[in-house]
């Protein structure tokens, strides 16, 4: 874990609530996709976390939904304006599990972390397809960006005003895949878990206190015990989870 000031360089709308914001400065701790930076904030008591988009050549790409105080006051935020950042935080995707087709499944925000995936898979010659979920066509993002990478791409929207009509396990059922990996929130996880046909991982969205493990703030219980998402997660192994009721 390491505390950076970045500056922003740009920081735009993809969507009416979810934004791109790009930052200069130290990403070095930054080494897997899948991992997390946690944003601290003027006049707010705690930081906010928020999944990698990207990261390359000293450029942090982060992509945000407007749904609270920290990403309202975010959204606001113009070129030049700086933030204090920690960085290196979480457990990220585990490639090497990929297979040659791995598969990868993005519903809303869970979308931004698979992008910065999507890429170092393909720089391995893995051959990636992606599912991108939403509810309607006004809010899709990063379609053309991870085509642009070289992925097949499927889009579902659950009122069917784009792509197919319904969730991303309708567009997973008839895909033939090595691996999968996924975010988004929990409902789609656990759709994704029953509905899969080999191994895979989860990164999971959680409250956050501290963001680097001191507070047990987000402990989840797994197969071997309670895991604490931002230090030994978000990425967890399918086999390892274990669903609260």
């Amino acid at each position: 874990m390491k505390q950076t000031i970045f500056e922003i360089i740009e920081n735009v709308p993809l969507t009416s609530s979810v934004f791109k914001m790009l930052l200069k400065g130290d990403t070095d701790d930054i080494t897997a996709p899948g991992q997390f930076v946690n944003i601290k904030l003027d006049g707010l008591f705690l930081r906010r976390p928020i999944s990698v988009c990207d990261c390359e050549n000293g450029i942090l790409t982060l992509v945000y939904k407007v749904v609270g105080k920290g990403t309202e006051k975010m959204c606001g935020m113009k070129a030049g304006e700086k933030l204090d950042i920690l960085t290196g935080l979480g457990n990220g995707y585990d490639l090497e599990k990929s297979g040659d087709t791995p598969l990868l499944l993005g519903g809303g925000v869970g979308v931004p972390p698979l992008y910065m995936l999507a890429k170092e898979l393909i720089k391995k010659g893995k051959k990636v397809s992606v599912i991108l979920g939403f509810n309607t066509k006004e809010e899709i993002f990063y379609q053309e960006e991870f085509k642009a990478l070289g992925a097949q791409v499927d889009v579902t929207t659950v009122d069917g005003s784009y792509g197919t009509r319904g969730f991303v396990t309708d567009a997973m059922k008839d895909k033939e895949y090595s691996y999968f990996y996924t975010c988004g929130p929990e409902p789609m996880l656990k759709a994704i878990y029953s509905a899969s046909r080999t191994s895979g991982q989860f990164s999971f969205e959680e409250r956050m206190g501290c963001g680097f493990g001191a507070c047990m703030g987000c402990s989840c219980h797994t197969v071997t015990g309670y895991k604490r998402i931002c230090k030994d997660g978000p990425v967890l192994e399918k086999e390892e989870i274990l669903w609260e009721k």
